[in-house]
């Protein structure tokens, strides 16, 4: 059977994905390595006084502390990972109802801002991190788009309340500077190129 070099690496290891996305999972898939879906409950706060990038990071780290146990195993890596969607140096979360995320969306209309992406990647004896950044622009969105895509698509589990991967993003984004992969949730370039080193 033919092995990517990313298979042929971790072919005695034990992939955790410990994420509850669905476009993570779905792009994970796309390395064509196994792997398995493990989430765990974790309050995602952070500090005030970090930047955008810092906060990505820094939940991504704080995420892969709850998988002590499973790191207890040699063979087993744990990846980890948070996205943040920033703006003007504010962030935007994920949106608490339907007004919330229409208000991001009304402010993301017409501008650019930067999607963050931190990634952890843990073993038992060895922890990386790292950052990816993604500059977005939006055309200037009318209100009739905002609802109609907050009603259909009703975008409360994403940062920034948004899929690139959807409907806003084919008829709004006007261009990006970065990794498209890390728009949706995983910067799959960087992740492939860290596991081969880890």
């Amino acid at each position: 059977m033919l092995k990517s070099p990313l298979q042929l690496k971790l072919n005695d290891h034990k992939l955790i994905l410990g994420s509850q996305s669905p476009r993570r999972k779905q792009l994970l898939e796309e390395l064509h390595i196994p792997f398995e879906v493990l989430v765990k409950d974790v309050d995602e706060s952070f500090p005030e006084n970090l930047l955008g990038k810092e906060v990505a990071e820094y939940l991504a780290k704080k995420k892969a502390v709850a998988f002590q146990k499973e790191l207890e195993v040699e063979k087993n890596i744990v990846i980890t990972a948070d996205s943040i969607v920033c703006i003007d140096e504010v962030i935007l979360n994920k949106p608490n109802d339907t007004s919330d995320a229409y208000r991001m969306l009304t402010l993301l209309s017409g501008s650019k801002h930067d999607v963050y992406t931190g990634v952890c990647i843990s073993g038992k004896f060895k922890t990386i991190s790292f950052s990816s950044k993604t500059e977005v622009s939006f055309k200037t969105l009318a209100p009739e788009e905002i609802n109609f895509y907050v009603e259909k698509y009703k975008p409360f589990d994403k940062a920034g309340s948004y899929g690139i991967q959807e409907w806003i993003g084919f008829i709004g984004i006007e261009n990006i500077f970065g990794s498209y992969t890390n728009v949706m949730g995983l910067p799959l370039k960087e992740l492939y190129e860290q596991l081969l080193a880890f």
